[in-house]
């Protein structure tokens, strides 16, 4: 039996992601940005929670940690632990743990910040990237380099195009937007803006979104692209070249 996925608004355009198992009852949430909302769906179900998964330390992603673990199980970084509250399962890059009786693969995405990991359930096809890839977009690099973070959504984008990206943001109609400024004849871009557009329109999150959809769309996963390097005038530069660009023309809006 597949698990049950709810994507969770939290904060002002934040989201944390309950996982349930139908079958043993068990209950897992990627990233707390806050106690009630999380709270109120589990409740809504009649759930208990299990386990709490962290991508990184950032407050609005662990801050409500200490009010929902009770019993629940804490998952984080090793290399993060320091900064993160305090865990009772400490991982690292190509480890593998259970959750849900399901396998959950470790993986380390530095880049917004040193320590940040993702979270992969392959039988599953769902991946929680934090603040590292997101829906159109990826992580500012508030710790991490270009390189670093080039490599690090080298990673995540080889898994299935199937698989669901959840990530930790609603910043998807700002990222489709940016993406058709720099390629605004690319007709994946602008049907994806279109439909941003009218998913929020209606309140609907766009998160999680497809791996496919991204590897046609997000330009920070599209660095060694030669359409997107001849759209930026950069047809002879390096992948983390052309990323460092586009990084930084995003951060300039």
């Amino acid at each position: 039996m597949p698990v049950e996925l709810i994507t969770v608004p939290c904060l002002s355009d934040n989201y944390a992601f309950v996982i349930h198992d139908t079958q043993s009852g068990d209950t897992a949430v990627v990233d707390v940005p806050e106690t009630a909302p999380i709270r109120a769906a589990l409740d809504a179900r009649g759930w208990t929670l299990t386990d709490i998964l962290l991508t990184h330390h950032h407050p609005d992603h662990v801050q409500g940690v200490a009010d929902l673990r009770g019993t629940a199980r804490v998952i984080g970084a090793k290399a993060d632990q320091h900064r993160l509250p305090p865990l009772d399962l400490a991982v690292s890059e190509g480890e593998r743990f259970t959750v849900l009786g399901r396998d959950v693969d470790v993986l380390d995405v530095s880049g917004h910040t040193v320590g940040h990991i993702a979270f992969h359930m392959p039988a599953e096809r769902l991946l929680f990237t934090g603040d590292s890839l997101m829906a159109m977009g990826c992580g500012r690099l508030f710790e991490g380099t270009a390189a670093q973070m080039w490599d690090s959504l080298c990673k995540l984008r080889h898994f299935a195009p199937e698989t669901r990206v959840c990530s930790g943001h609603e910043y998807t109609l700002t990222n489709a937007r940016f993406a058709s400024s720099l390629e605004p004849s690319n007709r994946a871009i602008i049907s994806r803006l279109e439909a941003t557009e009218k998913a929020r329109e209606n309140g609907h999150a766009t998160v999680p979104s497809l791996l496919s959809l991204e590897r046609d769309t997000n330009p920070f996963l599209r660095a060694d692209d030669p359409d997107l390097a001849r759209a930026l005038k950069m047809p002879d530069a390096e992948p983390a070249e052309i990323f460092a660009e586009v990084r930084g023309r995003r951060d300039r809006i």
